[in-house]
């Protein structure tokens, strides 16, 4: 079962850029992606060993231009770890 669209995304921060030394990689993926699925989609599209999936959902902040206020997008984050010796390259 090869979905490409579980997968949207790395996320790049100064933490997660840190974290990948230590074999912790985050991506953005769809809101309807279970642990299991995003695994075997590592697995598969970057070829290395999964050992722990985290998933969390975003909050939406609040964020003003001038006067008008609105809110900023949500998506669900998954925390992959990998097994050791594995890396990907982004």
């Amino acid at each position: 079962m090869h979905n490409p669209d579980i997968i949207l995304g790395p996320v790049i921060t100064e933490k997660s850029m840190s974290e990948q030394q230590n074999g912790v990689y985050t991506f953005k993926v769809a809101k309807t992606a279970t642990k299991t699925q995003i695994k075997s989609e590592i697995e598969n599209h970057f070829g290395v060993k999964v050992l722990n999936v985290r998933t969390l959902n975003t909050k939406a902040k609040d964020r003003r231009v001038g006067k008008y206020t609105g809110k900023t997008k949500t998506y669900k984050k998954a925390i992959v770890t990998l097994a050791e010796g594995s890396t990907i390259e982004m």
